[in-house]
């Protein structure tokens, strides 16, 4: 028995993994999207960045270390978004100090995955018209437009001052968010100040250890390639593929209202995003978790936040909500 979101009881097989959209279907694009203006604010980005990792591909840029920070990177950086711009700003799902929020919102952007008003107005707007017309990135268009292709196509009803305002007003009450939103290019410097940090310490350290600038210049351009650039295209092909995969591969536990599945690939990649269904069910609740084999690694860390006094006011998912205002009714009834 699969439970409705009101609750109630609907026939299905939880673990039979399922194709919801038939291969040949095709939702029209949204209405405010314009195909024949690029937004060249997003496409020159993702395009020069895929380009710059296929130096990837010269053994003379490879190092181990490099390798390593990469894998290390991709969660450490990935949860920037994760934790920060999805659970944290978009869902309020939990609270930390000022200061560890914007701490979490210059990790994401080293992700160059957008500022943090820009990327909750777009993902409130998904969760509002998910897999309908409007949706910005539904996979029922097409797989490769709710990967990447809704990024360099101009929609206005996503990029434009008057979403922000609509969708992430609360983000925009921030005087940092706010001069984020004004000045996107600002991200850019961002990213660009992390990835010259990367290379002058491995240009420092290569040089100590290898006695010459050569075997610095190596040393720094390999953590530069492997640490950031590699790590950056990684981290955004597994958080598109929360808007393509798991809207059309998996299985579900609930009966929603759009296309969601559980896609248990995609929740390897993205330590607990994937279960993607169970978002859709109960989107306020800081854990995706809602099986025991269902492993949420983003809800266990937030956790341990929690115990640190470094997170507050986490949502637990809402079948422990119904129970504890349950006790609180009846602690209250004379």
């Amino acid at each position: 028995m699969i439970q409705q979101s009101d609750g109630v009881p609907h026939d299905a097989t939880p673990m039979e993994d399922v194709r919801l959209s038939d291969p040949g279907a095709r939702l029209p694009l949204p209405d405010t999207v314009e195909l024949g203006r690029i937004n060249w604010v997003y496409a020159v980005p993702i395009a020069t960045i895929h380009l710059l990792a296929l130096a990837a591909v010269v053994p003379w840029l490879f190092s181990w270390t490099g390798l390593i920070l990469m894998i290390v990177g991709v969660h450490v950086f990935g949860q920037g978004i994760n934790i920060c711009y999805h659970r944290q700003l978009t869902h309020r799902s939990f609270q930390t100090p000022r200061w560890l929020e914007h701490a979490f919102v210059l990790i994401a952007l080293c992700c160059l995955q957008d500022t943090p008003a820009r990327w909750v107005a777009t993902h409130r707007y998904h969760h509002q018209a998910s897999d309908e017309q409007p949706d910005p990135h539904s996979p029922l268009v097409h797989f490769l437009w709710a990967h990447v292709g809704w990024l360099v196509a101009h929609n206005a009803g996503t990029q434009s001052i008057a979403a922000y305002q609509k969708y992430a007003k609360d983000i925009l009450n921030d005087p940092f968010y706010m001069r984020l939103a004004k000045n996107p290019y600002l991200a850019l410097y961002i990213y660009a100040a992390h990835a010259a940090l990367f290379f002058l310490a491995g240009f420092a350290l290569g040089w100590a250890t290898g006695g010459s600038a050569a075997a610095g210049l190596q040393f720094g351009l390999s953590l530069l390639v492997w640490g950031v650039i590699v790590r950056t295209v990684v981290v955004w092909h597994i958080t598109w593929s929360v808007n393509s995969l798991t809207h059309l591969f998996g299985y579900r536990n609930y009966d929603t209202d759009e296309n969601s599945t559980n896609n248990w690939f995609v929740a390897l990649l993205t330590v607990g995003e994937g279960w993607h269904n169970n978002h859709h069910h109960d989107a306020a609740s800081a854990s995706n978790q809602h099986r025991w084999w269902e492993f949420d690694i983003s809800y266990y860390e937030i956790k341990v936040l929690g115990w640190l006094g470094l997170a507050r006011n986490i949502v637990p998912p809402r079948a422990k909500r119904m129970a504890a205002a349950q006790a609180r009714r009846a602690a209250a009834a004379p």
